[in-house]
């Protein structure tokens, strides 16, 4: 299938690159032209605009920063839907509000195309070897026709609702990670004053009740950090992270409620991004605050 790519950050690179490996042919874009060189490279052809993509291919993958990003790509002269895209595939992976979601669904479809929202669950890593976990928003028939590309792409790609779903279900399952990151660095300040390993401690913790999923997968980049070394390449910085919870928060006063853990979570970040932790890996985050309260 030809399948053309808008949004070259880590993930939309990597997921260009799987479709690559598994047969497809694939057209790249991105704003900052620099990004599109190394999967060029490696035989992807590269597109002047996101409406020359879309006209050249059959299916649509995009994934890009916010609301502002999604606007800039698909609207406009030079926009995706400025393209020949009638009658094709058009699915959005970013992490952004359902009602961001909802109105891209309907600007699509006033071009007769199909549109899918699937906002993947996952890093770097996950999205070169086709392991995401995959929350599609969708009508049941257009899911149907993008199912087995998403499955190249997802280890596991449920529809959990209509449009806007997938937006709902992304950032409600970002939300305890993002604090865990938090909440971790909270408990290694509360036993630093041991002088234990590290490696050990994480080891602990990762074999009690309270260790998830992710602290066994990542354990030992969190150690490393937590003696002040490089966790090694970045796969989920905290600026975005920032920028997710800032979206769930959002996301919470639209529908009438407040998320106070999620809101101070933020207000640590933010912090955190002021003292020059923006750019680091999610996993370097609990050494923030456990080196803020050293002995």
């Amino acid at each position: 299938m030809k399948v053309g790519v808008a949004g070259l950050g880590r993930m939309g690179a990597a997921i260009a690159a799987r479709l690559m490996e598994v047969g497809h042919e694939v057209t790249v874009w991105n704003r900052s032209a620099d990004k599109t060189t190394p999967l060029a490279s490696a035989g992807a052809a590269v597109a002047a605009s996101p409406a020359e993509l879309a006209s050249t291919v059959e299916a649509v993958l995009t994934i890009l920063t916010d609301a502002d990003a999604i606007a800039a790509v698909y609207d406009g002269p030079s926009g995706i839907l400025a393209g020949s895209v009638a009658g094709k595939l058009v699915v959005d992976m970013s992490t952004v509000q359902s009602a961001t979601a909802v109105a891209l669904a309907a600007r699509v479809r006033a071009q007769d195309a199909v549109f899918v929202e699937c906002p993947v669950g996952g890093t770097v890593g996950p999205a070169k070897t086709g392991k995401l976990l995959g929350l599609a928003g969708a009508a049941p028939d257009d899911f149907a026709r993008a199912q087995p590309l998403l499955a190249q792409l997802c280890r596991r790609v449920d529809r959990v609702g209509p449009v806007g779903a997938g937006a709902s279900m992304k950032l409600a399952i970002n939300l305890p990670l993002g604090i865990f990151w938090q909440a971790f660095g909270e408990a290694y300040a509360l036993c630093r004053h041991l002088d234990l390993d590290p490696a050990w401690l994480v080891e602990l913790f990762a074999d009690t009740s309270g260790g998830p999923n992710v602290l066994k997968a990542r354990g030992g980049a969190v150690a490393e950090a937590f003696k002040a070394h490089a966790a090694g390449a970045v796969t989920f910085d905290c600026d975005s992270i920032r920028k997710d919870f800032r979206t769930m928060v959002a996301e919470a006063q639209a529908l009438g409620f407040d998320l106070p853990l999620a809101e101070r979570t933020l207000a640590v970040y933010d912090q955190a991004s002021r003292e020059g932790w923006g750019g680091r890996d999610c996993t370097e985050l609990p050494a923030f605050w456990a080196s803020r309260h050293a002995d």
